[in-house]
């Protein structure tokens, strides 16, 4: 592939999708014109969504290996289980990050009899070194805040604005939630070592010229160094970025790995009670791998 201008934004579209019980979400990344940004996998934007009684995001307990999750809160509060035993109400404002390693299960479902839920969920790929650690769950109640020109930058991972991310990663990222009521602009200083991307959560914004709404996410390629941001009223963007990730990896399901064989034992393992235990607490149905039997994709490199 040749390599892009760094002045350039590559600009593609998130795809729908549905968690189950009509509860949908834009899936960003990944897609095919963008695998992942920096160690940065997967982003999933759900909401804003009203629901029901009874409705909202509600996924049973399912497995994860070789990845971390990070559930950035917006508004409404989800109830978080796992299998090691932890139980977390994330609220907005709030930070989950949850480190499947070797092997973890979770559930997770909406609260309150008739509300919004508004998020974030990424997941980050483990480096070869780190993807075998213990599992592990850490809940962040609080993330450093910037005043940045009329955008209130809360700094979820990494280091932006003078302020630091308490969450702690295995690989270099960056991750700004940027919000705005009314008009604003402002400069974004970024790290040119990284690759970034911005995908808008409400509203509508410019970046660099570059119209974005949501539903959209913007590219660039290493070298950049800084980024113009404005809106004409209230908007929400999230930036992320981070160094290209060295590693080809092999994402399935809710797999992160190197061959296939690790996809088909871990499947293979959850669906017969292996492995991974049970999640307590949680009244929500046990989701069943797909069979992987079959399972003939190759490691993909990012790009």
């Amino acid at each position: 592939m040749a390599a892009m201008d760094v002045n350039t934004w590559q600009r593609s579209a998130a795809r729908r999708a549905d968690l189950g019980g009509g509860f949908n979400i834009a899936r960003a990344l990944p897609s095919a014109a963008r695998r992942s940004v920096g160690a940065w996998c997967f982003l999933d934007h759900a909401g804003p969504a009203q629901f029901p009684p009874g409705a909202g995001m509600r996924v049973g307990p399912h497995p994860h290996i070789g990845l971390q999750t990070f559930t950035w809160m917006i508004e409404g509060e989800v109830l978080h289980h796992d299998s090691l035993g932890n139980r977390q109400v994330i609220r907005p404002g709030e930070v989950n990050l949850m480190t499947a390693g070797r092997g973890i299960a979770h559930s997770e479902e909406s609260l309150g009899e008739r509300g919004v839920v508004h998020a974030a969920q990424l997941w980050i790929a483990l480096p070869d070194a780190h993807r075998q650690v213990e599992p592990a769950f850490v809940h962040h109640p609080s993330l450093p805040v910037a005043d940045a020109d009329g955008f209130r930058a809360t700094v979820l991972a990494g280091h932006a604005f003078g302020r630091r991310s308490p969450v702690q990663l295995h690989s270099e990222l960056v991750g700004v939630d940027l919000a705005a009521e009314g008009a604003a602009g402002t400069r974004v200083e970024l790290d040119a070592r990284f690759e970034h991307a911005l995908l808008c959560l409400r509203g509508a914004a410019q970046v660099d010229h570059e119209p974005i709404e949501p539903g959209t996410l913007l590219y660039a390629a290493p070298g950049r160094t800084r980024l113009e941001l404005r809106c004409d009223a209230a908007a929400q963007l999230l930036l992320i970025g981070g160094t290209p990730f060295p590693e080809p990896i092999l994402m399935w399901w809710n797999f992160v790995a190197r061959t296939p064989q690790e996809i088909q034992r871990a499947a293979a393992d959850w669906n017969a009670g292996r492995r991974f235990a049970d999640v307590p607490g949680t009244q929500l149905a046990r989701v069943p791998a797909p069979d992987a039997s079959a399972l003939r994709l190759k490691p993909r490199a990012a790009r």
